[in-house]
């Protein structure tokens, strides 16, 4: 059953309000969650770290959920230039092998999509990262998970021709807006704009709405243009 307190912290989750998220939950809530939100916030920031991960070193080293938040900590230490680890890229590639092995279909889903996002912005390997794109978005499809899709075809669609790479862009972006996920609107809405033609009004209006709302969640890799 879903306590009102992991309810209220997944819509908070949403909206970008990672602190308040944490604050709501109790002492007893779920760690696996309060992992996640501690990773998400991370990720968006580019801060508190530590806090992700102690967060994540709470959980059971074994669990697929660990091993996959463990290796996505490791890829953004990589992607960001923060401080990362002589053994970052190893320990990514290590934990989504485990949370593939030992995840349920979407767990594996996921740790496919991270994977091939590691191949694609780390290794810059798209022809090792497309079939993971592609097998994890036939599972995103497949259970009608607009939120997973979204995240999908965002990295996916660089790699298409200009107007099937357009579309894909333009249906991250509704299906971030329509799910109310606030953070990855705004993110879905700075790749667009980079990807629409210069002068043009759209890429224009894109590029004014994504500021405020990126200096109001303090999203760090959008205000320092990373």
């Amino acid at each position: 059953m879903i306590t009102d307190d992991t309810y209220i912290a997944r819509r908070l989750q949403m909206l970008g309000e990672w602190d308040t998220a944490l604050a709501v939950l109790g002492p007893d809530a779920d760690p696996e969650l309060r992992a996640e939100i501690a990773v998400d916030r991370w990720f968006f920031r580019i801060e508190g770290h530590e806090e992700a991960e102690k967060a994540v070193a709470a959980l059971d080293p074994a669990s697929p959920t660990a091993h996959l938040l463990t290796a996505r900590l490791a890829y953004s230490r990589l992607l960001f230039g923060r401080e990362p680890r002589a053994d970052d890229h190893a320990v990514a590639e290590a934990g989504y092998r485990a949370a593939i092995e030992g995840g349920d279909e979407k767990t594996r889903a996921w740790a496919e999509y991270h994977w091939a996002v590691l191949l694609d912005n780390i290794d810059e390997d798209p022809a090792a990262a497309l079939p993971l794109y592609e097998s994890s978005l036939a599972v995103a499809t497949k259970s009608g998970d607009g939120y997973f899709e979204s995240y999908i075809i965002r990295h996916l669609a660089p790699h298409k021709e200009p107007a099937e790479r357009t579309a894909m862009l333009r249906r991250s972006l509704n299906l971030r807006a329509a799910l109310g996920a606030r953070p990855q609107a705004i993110a879905a809405q700075a790749l667009l704009a980079e990807h629409l033609p210069e002068g043009g009004p759209e890429r224009a209006e894109l590029l004014r709405m994504v500021r405020p709302g990126a200096e109001e969640l303090h999203i760090g890799w959008l205000l320092s243009g990373q």
